[in-house]
């Protein structure tokens, strides 16, 4: 009779554990005569198996048995206090009263013995033992399912390698200690809220999920990378490396899995992502009062494991790319593209049925992609490139080194365009603006932990910026305004600048959009105040520079000085305007809350409310505001010194108050040449000068000439005759007559001489009023601007008659 040789099932019937384990051990036909060993070497095993598994059900009983004669002892002692309680009800009701509207003394005595010492003591033994109860069914139950966890995860890692066994087994284990984990955690939580006391048995219990996790979550990492590596991840780079556009001939593992494989792969997945939604449920609960949403927060593992070794696989390739970071960037972003579309279709219904909340698979698939480049970037292309600069080498090294820093962070910038387009264009919902959100899917994140990098960053952009505006400031065609007639520009918020604050205005915004790349506030504001504010100082360097250059060599007296003046308050004026419109731009708003914040940590108390109020540039737009205000000041002066050393035999001469004007002429000789002059330069600040700065020379020059005037006329000791009345009149209008050009009624800018020349025409009757010089006849009179003393200085200076 031949003999039955027993055969193995066929390979389709074989978990993927049992192939690889006959494959490792069985691999050539010398190891085949080595069987028996190995059949024998099994059987001991599954012995030993067998043996645990009945002395763990032999524990279970036995614990099975104490716990029901705890609880049997627990009941017995409720029993005897319900019984006390009825014996106790009984005694009151059969001693407390002796008739409905009197008590026996005896009788009174016991009742508030009972309800005074005896039931709030009877009470309290109950609570405690109630407490007693509920703390032992507790820690058993705890007990239990610890103990069933352990079992889990002891049977996960001895993995039974009986003839029928399956990884659909395993998986089934891990997902019912998975399971059972969250049945503790729930009863932990419910503890923690309400049994706030317990805090050893929930500090023990924790001890041992921290075991059985730290066994649990390696074991399931380490399956689900077999299962990916038995997938063919990661897929090959050459399809990613080639220049074929058809994106549909790259060949995505994730859809082509099917069957057993497929099944094995997902069910792995919910695994992970239920043991990552348990750790952050353990998390939440064990960090109760901190600032719990940065701690909790985890990138998806299985995210990780899918990223992680395509990102390993590519960097054979990315290390030949160095001195070329296009290619590394271009390949990163093709990856990130390419796969993107089977995070929301394939995994994004995992994740959720494992009630993984707050996480998206294409966010989390494109900020891990960002990460590991920029993992990459910091420890192999920013180190050298950083190097070269520091390299103590000719100048034009050095230039061609910054230059490679400068293309690198113009690709950084390029990049992160391109992954916000990736994230924008999918319709998912992400907040840019947050600090956190930003330095996930920004490249620029290296400059985190590196703050030397960005210092140099700053160092190199303004030194590139500082040596082009050195040639724009010397070109003397920057600095001339081209001026269309007599009017300003046709555009008043130009302010009549010359070109050389344009060419200032688009490097500070260059460098401020460049700066917007960075992730956190705190970034942003160290680069611009390392970046930015040099230029503006540079800016109003060269202002300055031209100003005390005119000044000293003519000391402001012909028109070219005056217009080389006028120029740069425009400048001035153009970019003041221009940096207080972006500073109320939300972006400028919040760096000047950072720079308020850093403030605040440096200082203490003196100017802590001030600083928290500053912006960005504030520091910098005072400084161009004092500039112009300097120097509107000493247009003005200048202008009025020239007025005045012309006026000064108009002044000295007392005699032509006595006589009436000269035939043929509306106003003084001797003041014709002053007012000629007044306004001669008074047009030219008009054309060259911008509108807003220019009203406040006009003003300011009218009240200098008003004060002027009425002191070296009025208040001296001259006399009024009516003939000299009438003159002073007529050269009060036509000096009025020069501002008429640039208001409707000059009068009101000239308060004084105005008020002066009204108490001089006065008649003798009115100026021999009783009153007069007294506050009731000034308010009476309308005039506002004079006081008594100077009002009795001109009225002693009138003379009545020929």
């Amino acid at each position: 009779m031949d003999s039955v040789v027993p055969t193995l099932p066929p390979p389709s019937n074989l978990s993927s554990y049992i192939v690889s384990f006959l494959n490792d051990n069985l691999h050539t036909r010398e190891t085949l005569t080595l069987a028996p060993n190995l059949v024998s070497q099994l059987q001991s095993n599954c012995s030993d198996l067998d043996q645990s598994i009945i002395d763990l059900n032999r524990s279970l009983g036995a614990t099975l048995v104490a716990y029901a004669s705890f609880s049997d002892q627990i009941h017995g002692l409720l029993s005897d206090i319900n019984g006390q309680l009825i014996d106790l009800g009984s005694f009151t009701r059969s001693h407390g009263y002796v008739e409905p509207d009197g008590e026996s003394g005896e009788g009174k005595g016991r009742t508030e013995k009972i309800l005074g010492e005896e039931l709030p003591a009877l009470a309290k033994e109950v609570a405690r033992v109630e407490t007693v109860r509920l703390y032992a069914e507790t820690a058993l139950k705890l007990d239990s399912l610890i103990g069933d966890i352990e079992d889990a995860v002891s049977s996960t890692m001895t993995k039974n390698l009986k003839k029928y066994y399956a990884t659909q087994d395993s998986e089934d284990t891990r997902l019912r200690a998975i399971k059972t984990l969250k049945l503790t955690e729930d009863i932990l939580t419910s503890v923690t809220k309400r049994q706030p006391q317990w805090g050893r048995l929930v500090s023990a219990v924790d001890h041992r999920v921290d075991r059985a996790l730290a066994i649990l979550r390696p074991q399931a990492i380490a399956d689900h990378r077999a299962l990916l590596a038995s997938l063919g991840w990661p897929p090959s780079l050459s399809s990613l490396t080639s220049a074929a556009p058809n994106k549909a001939k790259i060949l995505n593992p994730l859809f082509t899995m099917q069957g057993d494989l497929k099944h094995q792969y997902c069910e792995n997945f919910f695994a992970l992502c239920s043991l990552q939604e348990l750790q952050r449920r353990r998390k939440s609960r064990q960090l109760e009062g901190y600032s719990r949403e940065v701690a909790i927060y985890q990138p998806l593992w299985v995210i990780e494991e899918l990223v992680n070794p395509m990102f390993l696989a590519s960097q054979r390739h990315l290390s030949n790319w160095v001195e070329k970071p296009e290619f590394i960037f271009a390949l990163v972003y093709k990856m990130t593209r390419d796969y993107v579309d089977s995070m929301d279709e394939l995994l994004q219904p995992l994740v959720d049925e494992a009630m993984l909340s707050g996480y998206s698979c294409r966010e989390e698939w494109i900020s891990a992609n960002v990460s590991s480049l920029s993992t990459y970037l910091a420890k192999e292309i920013f180190p050298k490139y950083d190097a070269q600069v520091d390299e103590e080498n000719d100048m034009d090294t050095q230039s061609q080194a910054r230059t490679s820093w400068l293309h690198l962070i113009d690709l950084m910038i390029s990049f992160d365009k391109q992954i916000k387009s990736l994230l924008e264009h999918s319709g998912v919902s992400f907040s840019f603006q947050e600090d956190e959100s930003m330095q996930k899917i920004s490249s620029f994140s290296v400059f985190s932990d590196r703050p030397d990098w960005l210092d140099l960053w700053a160092k190199i952009e303004l030194g590139e910026i500082l040596n082009k505006l050195k040639n724009d400031c010397e070109d003397e065609k920057n600095w001339t305004i081209k001026v269309q007639g007599a009017n300003l520009s046709s555009n008043p918020e130009d302010y009549n600048a010359p070109p050389i604050t344009s060419a200032f205005i688009r490097h500070l915004s260059a460098i401020i959009n460049r700066c917007r790349s960075l992730p956190k506030k705190s970034l942003r504001s160290t680069f611009l105040r390392s970046a930015g504010a040099p230029i503006l100082i540079k800016f109003l360097d060269c202002l300055l520079f031209r100003c005390q250059e005119a000044e000293g060599l003519t000391a402001l007296t012909n028109d070219e000085a005056l217009i080389k003046v006028a120029t740069s308050i425009n400048a001035a004026r153009k970019l003041e305007s221009v940096l207080r419109e972006w500073c109320e731009d939300l972006f400028f708003l919040e760096l000047g809350s950072i720079q308020g914040d850093q403030a605040e940590e440096n200082e203490s108390g003196k100017g802590l409310i001030e600083d928290l109020e500053n912006g960005i540039f504030d520091v910098e737009t005072e400084k161009l505001e004092a500039f112009r205000m300097e120097w509107v000041e000493k247009l003005y002066v200048v202008i009025l010194r020239g007025f005045d050393a012309l006026c000064r035999d108009y002044m000295k001469n007392k005699r032509q108050w006595q006589e009436k004007s000269e035939e043929g002429w509306t106003v003084s000789k001797s003041l014709v040449g002053a007012l000629d002059y007044l306004q001669g330069k008074m047009s030219v600040l008009e054309v060259n000068l911008n509108r807003k700065d220019f009203i406040g020379v006009w003003r300011s020059l009218a009240s200098g000439i008003d004060r002027m005037i009425f002191n070296g006329i009025l208040l001296s000791s001259v006399k009024f005759y009516d003939g000299g009345v009438e003159r002073f009149g007529s050269d009060l209008e036509v000096l009025f007559g020069v501002f008429r050009s640039w208001c409707m009624r000059p009068e009101g800018f000239f308060p004084k001489l105005s008020e002066g020349f009204k108490v001089l025409k006065m008649s003798e009757k009115q100026l021999k009023n009783d009153f007069v010089g007294s506050e009731k006849w000034l308010e009476d009179n309308r005039i506002r601007h004079l006081s008594v003393v100077e009002v009795d200085r001109i009225m002693k200076n009138r003379v009545f008659g020929s």
